[in-house]
């Protein structure tokens, strides 16, 4: 199981575009960068996450702490950590000084936010666990996040939608399928060993 985690964690390792589909569709999709980059003074397994519009890369709409794991009963994991104060670590992916300096007492655990992984060919996919318990507020409004995300070589697939815990109603997020990203940089050399 060490290995596969390895391999999920070469995978998302990198920094992700989705320019080519933004360009293409430009009133579906928004110009995207996504960062994941190995955070070796937190717990094995541990990526910096970064989600912001390409136009402003220094203002992350989500920025969190990911953690592959393995649970015996439920299989390959990745948790989902808040930051606190989290605007102080703002363009940490890209600063080797600020991202060190991110430690545990820092992050809180999201609960019902840990996304739940298979191997698929050579890559995974993975969706957040069910439940409707991943809460986040979107202008003012309380919902729960319905996320998937499928992951290779190169690429990676994401649908994020929020969603009305009374009634289910869309709220926010896609509609119109996946963001597709290429990967633009890899930063799976900075991955410890004993990872």
């Amino acid at each position: 199981m060490a290995l596969i985690a390895r391999r999920l964690l070469e995978q998302l390792s990198g920094s992700f575009s989705n320019e080519a589909q933004a360009v293409a569709n430009p009133p579906l999709f928004a110009s995207i960068q996504v960062v994941f980059r190995p955070t070796p003074q937190l717990a094995h397994g541990s990526l910096l996450l970064e989600q912001a519009y390409a136009l402003d890369p220094s203002q992350p709409y989500r920025i969190r702490v990911l953690r592959v794991c393995h649970h015996r009963e439920q299989g390959l994991m990745i948790q989902n950590w808040a930051l606190h104060h989290e605007e102080r670590f703002y363009g940490a992916t890209m600063d080797p000084e600020r991202l060190g300096c991110i430690q545990q007492e820092d992050l809180t655990l999201l609960q019902g936010c840990t996304y739940l992984v298979q191997v698929r060919g050579d890559g995974f996919c993975g969706e957040v666990e069910p439940g409707c318990q991943c809460r986040v507020q979107r202008s003012g409004r309380d919902t729960y996040l319905v996320s998937r995300f499928q992951v290779g070589q190169g690429w990676l697939r994401t649908t994020d939608q929020g969603f009305d815990p009374k009634t289910h109603e869309h709220v926010w997020g896609s509609v119109c399928g996946d963001f597709e990203f290429e990967r633009t940089r890899s930063f799976a050399g900075e991955l410890p060993e004993s990872w």
